[in-house]
């Protein structure tokens, strides 16, 4: 039997449990002889290794001694892999019968999509929100300005939450890699996920470099995978993980559009905000419950959002491989 077409790199860190129903999802794939799985391991402590070593021996399993982040370990299963597509999965990811054979077929009829993402289905039954456009200082101050509320044509344009229809499909700007389908040829052109990024906006970065060589994303609900809701990094970052993830898109913002572009689009959003909890908070004094919560969140949303109006140093001090990224970009990025 020749190589499987498709390689699916499974990213896990202390998801025991987790990793042995995506696991089992998987298998009926590789039996097929459609995919082979690949399981990186970020240093886990809770006997996931071994566990993959003695239930699921089909398994390439890469023990890596350090928490590589996801985009690395990514990278790993794919420096070492050739198959015509790539993977990317969480641990807390199920694959649901036939999922796979529906995103090959919508990448066979939209040759010009670098990336095929499915539906990403929450243990209740509902869609996640995973697909979104670039984020840039127009598009961010459309939405506060709430915008979308006037025209559903904008709202579902820009891909924003509670406006967009997960039942179409339809060329996206970027979509999470929870779960995506990535053609090879496509990854290797750009290099894969950058390497000098840790955990979260590398799915962001991806797709933005590839549309710089022309490439798309597919969105296609048609094919349905089931996601823990984000199980794998409330493990890794719990209550912290909104604001880092936000800390790291402003650091991609930093690299990839500019301090000018990060400042204007970090002080929209801080200063409207501010204008929403200074309206709010009187009346959440008077009218405590809903009010007081909406004046709470607009606090810690003001907090993520201020770190976007730091100098790239503070931006990017946090973490060593996020701050490479203020190396000079590569002439095709």
């Amino acid at each position: 039997m020749g190589e499987a077409p498709v390689t699916i790199a499974v990213v896990n860190t202390n998801a025991h449990d987790l990793l042995a129903a995506c696991l089992r999802s998987i298998e009926p794939e590789v039996n097929a002889g459609l995919a082979e799985a690949w399981v990186v391991d970020n240093a886990s402590a809770d006997g996931s290794p071994e566990m993959v070593e003695r239930e699921f021996p089909w398994v390439h399993l890469v023990a890596s001694p350090e928490n590589l982040g996801f985009p690395q370990a990514a990278n790993l299963a794919a420096d070492r892999t050739s198959g015509q597509w790539f993977a990317t999965a969480n641990e807390d990811i199920e694959l649901t019968p036939g999922a796979l054979e529906t995103l090959l077929e919508a990448a066979e009829r939209h040759p010009e999509a670098a990336i095929i993402a499915p539906r990403l289905v929450l243990p209740d039954g509902s869609t996640q929100h995973t697909v979104y456009s670039f984020p840039t200082f127009l598009v961010t101050a459309a939405h506060h300005l709430g915008l979308q509320r006037l025209s559903r044509r904008l709202g579902e344009r820009l891909c924003l939450e509670g406006y967009w229809d997960p039942e179409r499909p339809r060329k996206v700007p970027w979509a999470f890699a929870a779960f995506v389908l990535i053609r090879r040829e496509a990854f290797d052109s750009v290099g894969g996920f950058g390497r000098d990024l840790w955990m979260y906006a590398d799915d962001l970065d991806l797709a933005w470099r590839l549309r710089t060589r022309g490439w798309s994303v597919w969105y296609e609900p048609a094919a349905r995978v089931i996601h823990h809701g984000g199980a794998a990094t409330l493990a890794t970052f719990g209550d912290a993980r909104t604001a880092t993830r936000m800390a790291a898109t402003y650091a991609w913002m930093v690299k990839r559009r500019g301090l000018a572009v990060t400042w204007a689009t970090a002080g929209v959003s801080y200063a409207t905000l501010a204008l929403r909890r200074a309206l709010l908070a009187p009346l959440a004094r008077v009218l405590p419950g809903r009010l007081a919560r909406r004046t709470q969140r607009a606090r810690f949303w003001m907090s993520v959002h201020r770190e976007g109006l730091r100098s790239r140093r503070t931006i990017l001090a946090a973490d060593e491989r996020a701050a490479r990224a203020l190396l000079p970009l590569d002439a095709d990025a």
